[in-house]
């Protein structure tokens, strides 16, 4: 009886043991499993984080790069024909993009211009001055705010940039397919704010729930700024039991937050090791095999999310690199096209070189022929006269050479404060031999009144113009043209108006439009160019219907 009752005994004693070393074993295991789950946590929540990051940085080019956009500038000073091309041009970028809407609000705070333009619900007429993006990019030139919608009552965050022609820019970008990845991948994922607003989740009934309580005037704020409907704010729901990794992100005050259940995980640690205690080496194996899947399973995860990062980053670098290799292309191919015009018109104008050197050329041998029979019989005082006036016959061939030589020199894109008068009479230089026959009137220019520019670049729009009003008047009777001037504080308008047949409507419809033109032996490069060359400097070229002939209108900026 005494043995039975000590081999009890020692059977409870190892039954005690075993049950202790099989507690001792679930709780090590429970705390590694839950070490290793926090490790995975804070890994997934980098990633994902960073991938949230390259979704916004990609939009945050777009309103970056509209903001010298010919066509916005355009539309803005409500140039004809701006508007409809900034219009597709919009809707073109949102759909490559991926941008939910771009769209672009003028100085009295009104959408203008937007992608979403054919639509009923499309943005333009809208008045956008309450909106707090569109106050800060006033008052500190970019602003970023994630708001619900007020037409489509979608949530999204918004990126505006100023423009140089005091407009705004606006990118929508809605987050929807980040948040579609983020639920693939497992766990609850969130974006809150400095105010623990929740932005971005991958839980939609999340969005615009706060992780603490918030004042009820705080409250009320929030909701006004957002567009929020009553009762959208609420707490979020909180889990004692979850593993959660918080990570900031480069949006300024955003933090990502992942969470993952630990329940699951911490039993299943429990289970391996009561069977790996009772079973000895093969639990210790099932427990290895177990712990080497989840492994690989995070591993192949991390490694799926750093692929999709990369790719993301990688795309965007060349897209950064592309444009900027295109703009720069083009700023070559633009000035070319300018030398190229300004060469052809110097070859137009050969005959007016020669006709004006050869005359004086010729007064210079007669003079100088002159001047040594003179010197023979001591006339000194007539000789003296006869070398005054080789002087200045010499004056004349250097002034029509040298602004021949500086029309053909390559001109460098700096703009700077020119005299309107020296480039108005450099360009009547040129064209001398041209303008013979035909009735000039000019209005009076100031000798101070001065303009923004280039002398060059301004010599070959009027150049341009000039030579294509006398082109037009080759078969008119009393030919005549007209050069006047209005002004006012911030524009000066030079106007060139001829007598001749005029333009055509369908072609001044087209008129700025390359290799258009009424002449049998023109390119229709010329205006195109000039037009070119006056909206970089500020200004613009126009044609303006005429009762009698044509009238084009060159507008300047006033220095």
């Amino acid at each position: 009886m005494s043995r039975h009752l000590a081999s009890s005994a020692r059977w409870l004693v190892a039954i005690a043991a075993a049950l202790m070393v099989v507690l001792s074993a679930a709780h090590v295991a429970r705390g590694r499993a839950r070490e290793a789950l926090a490790e995975s946590v804070l890994t997934d929540a980098r990633l994902r984080a960073s991938l949230l990051d390259s979704e916004v940085a990609r939009f945050r080019l777009l309103p970056l790069a509209l903001g010298d956009d010919r066509d916005v500038a355009a539309t803005l000073a409500d140039q004809p024909g701006a508007l409809l091309a900034l219009n597709r041009k919009l809707e073109t970028l949102a759909r490559t993009t991926g941008a939910s809407v771009i769209y672009l609000i003028d100085r009295s705070g009104r959408a203008v211009a937007a992608s979403n333009w054919r639509l009923s619900s499309s943005f333009v007429g809208n008045d956008f001055r309450f909106r707090r993006y569109v106050r800060d990019a006033r008052r500190f030139g970019s602003a970023a705010q994630f708001a619900l919608g007020t037409v489509s009552r979608r949530p999204g965050l918004y990126l505006a940039r100023q423009t140089n022609a005091d407009g705004i820019v606006v990118v929508k970008l809605e987050f929807d397919r980040v948040e579609a990845d983020w639920a693939r991948a497992g766990g609850d994922t969130f974006v809150r704010d400095p105010s623990g607003i929740v932005l971005v989740s991958s839980r939609p009934a999340w969005r615009f729930a706060t992780t603490n309580a918030l004042s009820p005037r705080r409250l009320a704020a929030v909701s006004a700024e957002a567009s929020l409907p009553a009762g959208t704010l609420r707490v979020l729901p909180s889990s004692r039991n979850d593993v959660a990794a918080t990570v900031p992100t480069s949006h300024p005050g955003w933090s990502l937050t992942l969470r993952r259940a630990a329940g699951p995980v911490q039993r299943a640690a429990s289970r391996t090791a009561a069977i790996g205690t009772a079973l000895g080496i093969i639990a210790l194996a099932a427990l290895l095999w177990g712990l080497r899947q989840r492994i690989s399973l995070t591993r192949r995860r991390t490694a799926e999310l750093e692929e999709a990062v990369a790719a993301r980053t990688a795309a965007l670098t060349r897209e950064m690199e592309e444009r900027a290799a295109s703009e720069v292309r083009a700023a070559d191919l633009r000035e070319g096209l300018r030398q190229a015009n300004r060469l052809a018109t110097l070859g137009q104008v050969t005959a007016s070189v020669a006709h004006e050197t050869a005359q004086p050329v010729a007064a210079i041998r007669t003079y100088a022929q002159t001047s040594a029979a003179l010197l023979d019989r001591g006339d000194t005082a007539t000789v003296r006269e006869n070398l005054g006036t080789i002087a200045r016959l010499s004056d004349r061939i250097g002034a029509v050479t040298q602004e021949l030589r500086g029309f053909a020199r390559r001109q460098p894109g700096t703009l700077r404060s020119i005299p309107l008068a020296e480039m108005v009479d450099g360009a009547l230089l040129i064209l001398k031999e041209q303008l013979r026959g035909v009735a000039l009137v000019r209005d009076p220019i100031d000798a101070g009144l001065m303009v923004v520019g280039g002398r060059v670049r301004l010599e070959q729009v009027l150049v341009n113009v000039l030579q294509n009003a006398t082109d037009a008047l080759a078969d008119t009777p009393e030919p005549r043209i007209a050069l006047t001037l209005a002004r006012d504080e911030r524009r000066i308008v030079l106007a060139v108006t001829d007598n001749g047949p005029g333009i055509a409507e369908d072609v001044a419809a087209r008129l700025f439009t390359p290799f258009v033109t009424s002449r049998k032996e023109g390119l229709g490069l010329g205006l195109v160019i000039a037009h070119d060359i006056m909206v970089e400097l500020g200004g613009t070229l126009r044609h303006v219907a005429s009762p009698l002939g044509a009238r084009f209108e060159i507008e300047m900026v006033a220095a």
